[in-house]
């Protein structure tokens, strides 16, 4: 006869009172097994009959409001299990993912176009910079492309103290495969405890793809960066479940740890000329036959009819309190009288109000302009995270409470319609005494 060996319970999910943020019963969705009910107060209730214990509630729950327990039968089956000596929870550990002292230094990807290198590398270098310090290693820059070595003397201006290079031929246009092998060959050998990459399109495609092969995480669109001085891990901070709540990531044990970061959300250093630092220039093989995609033609993009919210020092952005895309005409005639571009929130593009280049938001464009205006515009989360760096915020809104203002550094509290028209008059009498000819 064959003792039957236990089988570990799984516990059943409690729930703990008064920890729900309301997020938007994201756990109910994610229940396989219909075991969670929202009562009238907003506050879930566990069907224990129902649950399995699959935990994946748990793993989704943003304020850590679900524990596991076990019933006193099945404790009493844990505890058979733990004498059998059954009782490991996880497979040993890989020794490729665990947390190794050999892993060292910030890096940041210097992304780069026809060898003009993209802003968000510099701004990442601002941030790598503190990272850094606070770590107590150094901050490094690799570049990679073909032609491009005057990228060094930017990148050591911009505070790198190494700069780690390959510039090949076959790395003249962006391709994953050769940037992916390049950037391996580098990660790889150089260990960097910590990798910064701009959220573009060409940052998370090689973002994700570097990852992958690195069998390590990523955080998307990081809107905050921070260092556990404590245990060195890197706070990845960033808008989750819609933009509801800012939620901070951590990579425990793989490495390096990885994170993505859109253009606009981190201030650029100041440019130091003549300042220099160590340059490693690294071999790189791969030959142009092994990689699967070909560049045919570059067609560039008309610029001219494109709104360049990025890149705008001046933005005046319009809300659902402008109540119709009529009312628009008041945002650009102001935005013409100052020089700057129109902007709009998520609401006035889902209601066909705006073209949807011109959202700004965690869906539309990060901005940081010299000065925003925020014309009938509440100031939900996905709109601040998109416009809250900028250098002056003006918020115009009736609603005294309303969000935007806890962002804005001059708030006026009424109603756009009365507001705007004083304003654009205003602005266009000051422009013709300053056009009108000086009295002889």
């Amino acid at each position: 006869m064959v003792n039957k060996k236990p089988r570990k319970p799984r516990g059943k999910v409690k729930y703990s009172d008064g920890k729900c943020i309301s997020c938007g019963e994201v756990c109910v969705a994610e229940c396989p097994m219909d075991a969670i009910e929202m009562m009238d107060n907003g506050e879930p209730i566990i069907h224990l009959a129902k649950c399995n214990g699959c935990k994946k509630c748990i793993k989704v729950c943003p304020s850590a409001a679900f524990e596991v327990f076990y019933t006193p039968d099945e404790e009493k089956i844990l505890e058979e299990y733990n004498r059998l000596n059954l009782g490991e929870d996880a497979p040993p550990p890989d020794p490729g993912k665990t947390r190794d002292s050999e892993w060292k230094g910030v890096w940041v990807f210097v992304e780069q176009m026809n060898g003009e290198a993209h802003s968000v590398s510099w701004e990442l270098l601002g941030v790598g910079r503190q990272l850094a310090q606070d770590l107590g290693v150094e901050l490094s820059a690799f570049v990679l492309g073909h032609n491009v070595s005057h990228l060094v003397r930017e990148a050591f201006g911009y505070d790198a103290d190494n700069v780690y290079i390959i510039d090949e031929p076959v790395l003249e246009y962006y391709r994953t495969q050769s940037y992916l092998k390049a950037s391996l060959t580098l990660l790889q050998k150089y260990k960097p405890e910590i990798v910064l990459i701009g959220a573009t399109g060409l940052g998370r495609d090689l973002a994700g793809a570097v990852a992958t092969h690195m069998k390590t995480g990523l955080t998307a669109d990081c809107t905050g960066l921070t260092i556990s001085k404590s245990d060195r891990l890197l706070e990845q901070t960033r808008p989750a479940f819609g933009g509801n709540i800012m939620a901070t990531i951590l990579s425990e044990t793989a490495r390096p740890q990885m994170a993505s970061v859109r253009p606009r959300v981190m201030t650029k250093p100041e440019y130091l000329s003549g300042r220099t630092g160590n340059l490693i220039e690294e071999p790189f093989v791969q030959l142009e036959e092994s990689i699967t995609t070909k560049i045919l033609e570059i067609i560039p993009i008309d610029l001219a009819n494109t709104v360049q919210l990025q890149s705008a020092e001046i933005i005046v952005s319009g809300g659902r309190g402008m109540m119709g895309p009529e009312h628009f005409s008041m945002i650009r005639e102001l935005a013409g009288l100052l020089g700057g571009v129109v902007g709009c929130s998520r609401t006035t593009v889902d209601a066909g109000w705006m073209p949807q280049a011109h959202q700004v938001g965690q869906t539309g464009k990060t901005v940081k302009p010299k000065l925003y205006i925020a014309c009938g515009i509440s100031g939900a989360i996905q709109h601040l995270v998109g416009m809250q760096n900028s250098d002056n915020i003006i918020a115009i809104n009736k609603d005294k409470n309303a969000p935007i203002f806890e962002v804005a550094h001059l708030g006026i509290v009424g109603d756009v319609f009365d507001v705007l028209p004083g304003v654009i008059q205003q602005l266009k009498q000051h422009k013709q005494v300053a056009a009108a000819p000086a009295a002889v």
